[in-house]
Parts: structure tokens; C-alpha cells; sequence
């Protein structure tokens, strides 16, 4: 299924409870070098297998009228260890009547990706477009308390399901003015998406909630410029942000910039997480491709990337071949260039946020220094990455906050104290860095380094 295009004058290139059976096929794919994966990929050879090695996900968009084919699906649960509904969970599809909610299509989807060990994206909750026709025929107080009731449903039917909902789409007009789209959902009161925000918090509490658009990618433009005044203004009034959704359709008209670097280091600032939620780059130029990713892996807080379909055949853009695969199914150049900015990922050099990185360590008389990098979140446990530097051999003490527990590690050798919330991590020549995944417990403060000694 296709998304559907937008009626704008220019082109759109538009944390927490899980079941045990579901947490303990985690914490043992966790405990291989490549945590999370889908598969048994090893590292190193797939997209989502390489993204998980730095603490991300490489997720791709999805349609549940192609888990049948079986080309399809052969490379879907190959190479992606995220996956974000194409239409199913927009409201059409789950309203299509009011209060007469339609999940089946939506739940396939669910469920193929969480019984690969995939992370989903909810897509989307409140938007103006592709609103059944009962919506569209309402207004005032009336659809204001339709669209709260529909964040409502479907956040609460899918909690603990979903690790990040983009809670609102498209909000923002197209040009110079910086104002907000005038739309049905707008007209309802210009607090309507803080209140959609608030709602979907109270339904899914422990998801990341994100807000979602296109044309947002180059630091310059006053649409850009609108929603990071949006989302300041959210942070500091404490409306629950998460995270912010850049959808990235590059094309001739929306070409990719130099500056998208500033745009997701500069939002991160403002103490969300950053994520490429629908990217797709007319030609798939290699380079392009190669270049966003290593923009996000620039930057602590990018989570990580999602491709708006897998083969050219099945993009909303088809005929302009933007994908990563062929409509056969061969991996690309822009493929070979994705996998190769994710194998070689930078080192995180965003501007300080919140929470912020860690400060490298340094003991006194020590010739060490440990650098702790939050990686991705799930619904019940995060991952983090120490890097250390100034010695090829080291200890580092690592302290997670009771009743955190830390489940798993990779690259190191590590033992814990008698309270098993105090890490010492031991270099075993997997290289200078290591990383571990913390299940939460409810507390979602971030770990500790405390030490980091050369031996």
C-alpha cells in the first residue's frame, strides 16, 4: 500500500512492560555481540544488525499486504530491526467508523516485528490527512474530543507494544511564514497538539512520543525553525516530548543539505531524542544515502534511521527508484554505502543535552578516560555504549540505579558487587569500547561511570 500524497502545493517526499516470554527472547539475543537483532544476523553484515552494534535501529516501513510475499519478507526480517505500519495504524484504517476501531491489519504488523525481536513505530495519531469521513465532516469541540478519544484507543491498545508513537503529523505549513497548517484539527484550538500529546502520554505512558514532519530537514527554513520553537517551548512547560521525527523524502525539489547535521544535533539540544523516520532520496544516490547515516551517527540522540520501504516497487515514489533495494530485490550501491557508514559509525559529537553525555573520567594517576553514550530504548530496557581511549588495556566501573538491573554485555569481561547494581568492566581485546543493556524497573536513570583505570 502506498502512502497516500498530500494535498500541499509543492511535492511531498513526505518506555516499558513487556511480556516475559518477550523479555527473556531479549535478554538472550542480547547477550550475543550484536544485542537485539532480528535473525541470527552477526554483526557487520546487515543494516539492523550493524545499527544495533552502535546502540540504533534501521527500521523500514511496512505493509501488512506484503507479509505474504515472500521476497519481501525473505529481506525485511534480514536486514531491518524496526519497522513502522505504512498506513495501518493511521486513522482511517483504525477508525474507519466512530468508536468502531479496526486493528487486524495493524496487529499483523505488531506482530511479525515483535516475534522477530523487532522494535515498532506507531504511525500516526493524530493527523489531518487520511481522517475517515466522519472526522472530516467535524469540527469544533466536537472533533476535538473525537481525535483525543481516537489518540486515547489506540495508544492504550497497542501499550507496551509500540516503543515510539508519532503522536502528531504534519502540523506545520509549507513556505516562508513559520505557522501552523490551517486544518480541521487546527481550527479546534492551537493547543490541540499539546492536549494530543497529553493524551497519548496518559494512554501509553512509558512509549516515546514523538512529533513527526516532512520539509523540517534544513536548519534555514522557517518551517524547520517552527517546530524547534514548538518543541522548546513543550520542554520547557513540561509537556510530555519525547522525540522529534525528521521524514527526510529528499528529492530535486527537497534536496538534502549540508546543515542536516545542525538540524538533528540542534533539536537533540533541546533534550529530545532525534530520529530519520521516513527517509527515501530520489536516485538513491550512494553518497546522499552515506551521508545522512553518518549524521545520525554523529549525534548521541539520533536513535536511528527508517526507510520508507524496502524495495523500489514497494515506495509511494516508485518510479523514482529511491530505495535501498531494486524492485528484484538486489541491494543497491546506496545499500553497500548505508552498511558502510553504519560499520565505520563516528563517534557522537552533538552539542550537550538532556540529559547530557557523561564527562570522559579521569582518575587521578589514571591514563584512561571512559565516555558513556545513551543507545537505543525499548519499552522496558535501554542500551548503553562506553568508549574509552588513552589505553588499549582498562577497567571501568560502571553504577546503574536500584531497582535497575543490568541484563546483558557485550566486548568486555565484566563482574558486579554484591548489590549486582555496580559494574566492573574488564577489556578482553574486542577493542576500546563496550556496551550493556539495563532493564529499567521503572527508573530510567541514566548509568554511571565511575572509574576508569589502565591495566
Amino acid at each position: 500500500m502506498i502512502e497516500r500524497c498530500q494535498e500541499d502545493a509543492r511535492p511531498r517526499f513526505g518506555p516499558r512492560a513487556r511480556t516475559a516470554v518477550v523479555l527473556a527472547a531479549a535478554a538472550l539475543l542480547a547477550a550475543t555481540s550484536a544485542a537485539f537483532l532480528p535473525g541470527t544476523a552477526s554483526a557487520g553484515t546487515t543494516l539492523g544488525a550493524s545499527a544495533a552494534e552502535k546502540g540504533r535501529y534501521f527500521g523500514t516501513a511496512v505493509a501488512a499486504n506484503k507479509l505474504s510475499d515472500s521476497a519481501y519478507t525473505t529481506i525485511l526480517n534480514r536486514e531491518f530491526n524496526s519497522v513502522t505500519p505504512e498506513n495501518e495504524m493511521k486513522i482511517d484504517a483504525t477508525e474507519p467508523q466512530q468508536g468502531r476501531f479496526s486493528y487486524g491489519a495493524a496487529d499483523q504488523i505488531v506482530s511479525h516485528a515483535r516475534s522477530r525481536g523487532m522494535s515498532v513505530r506507531g504511525h500516526t495519531l493524530a493527523w489531518h490527512s487520511q481522517q475517515p469521513g466522519w472526522m472530516q465532516s467535524m469540527s469544533g469541540s466536537a472533533l476535538r474530543q473525537a481525535m483525543l478519544n481516537h489518540v486515547t484507543q489506540v495508544a492504550t491498545h497497542f501499550r507496551g507494544q509500540v516503543v515510539a508513537w508519532d503522536v502528531v503529523n504534519e502540523a506545520f505549513a509549507d513556505g516562508s511564514s513559520g505557522a501552523r497548517r490551517d486544518s480541521n484539527l487546527q481550527r479546534t484550538g492551537n493547543d490541540w497538539i499539546e492536549a494530543a500529546f497529553r493524551a497519548a502520554d496518559a494512554a501509553d505512558p512509558n512509549a516515546k512520543l514523538c512529533y513527526n514532519d516532512y520539509n523540517t530537514d534544513n536548519w534555514t527554513h522557517a518551517k524547520t525553525q517552527a517546530v524547534y520553537n514548538m518543541v522548546r517551548d513543550f520542554k520547557s512547560r513540561g509537556v510530555p516530548i519525547d522525540c522529534v521525527g525528521f521524514q527526510s523524502h529528499f528529492n530535486n525539489d527537497s534536496p538534502y543539505n549540508s546543515n542536516y547535521r545542525t538540524t538533528l544535533s540542534s533539536f537533540a539540544a533541546l533534550g529530545v531524542d532525534v530520529q530519520v523516520t521516513e527517509l527515501d532520496i530520489q536516485g538513491a544516490p550512494a553518497n546522499t544515502y552515506r551521508a545522512v547515516v553518518e549524521d545520525c551517527l554523529a549525534v548521541a540522540r539520533c536513535n536511528g534511521v527508517t526507510v520508507w520501504g524496502i524495495r523500489d516497487s514497494d515506495s509511494w515514489r516508485a518510479s523514482q527508484t529511491p530505495l535501498l533495494f531494486n524492485n528484484s530485490g538486489q541491494k543497491k550501491a546506496a545499500y553497500d554505502a548505508v552498511l558502510a557508514a553504519l560499520n565505520n559509525g563516528t563517534t557522537p559529537t552533538d552539542p550537550p543535552t538532556t540529559p547530557p553525555t557523561t564527562p570522559p573520567t579521569n582518575p587521578p594517576g589514571g591514563s584512561c578516560t571512559a565516555t558513556l553514550q545513551d543507545g537505543t530504548r525499548w519499552g522496558d530496557r535501554f542500551n548503553s555504549t562506553v568508549t574509552v581511549s588513552g589505553a588499549s588495556s582498562w577497567t571501568v566501573v560502571v553504577a546503574v540505579t536500584s531497582p535497575q538491573k543490568i541484563s546483558s554485555t557485550w566486548n568486555g569481561s565484566p563482574t558486579w558487587d554484591s548489590s549486582g547494581n555496580v559494574m566492573t568492566m574488564r577489556s578482553n581485546g574486542s577493542g576500546n569500547s563496550f556496551g550493556f543493556t539495563t532493564m529499567a524497573n521503572g527508573n530510567w536513570n541514566r548509568p554511571v561511570v565511575q572509574s576508569c583505570t589502565a591495566s
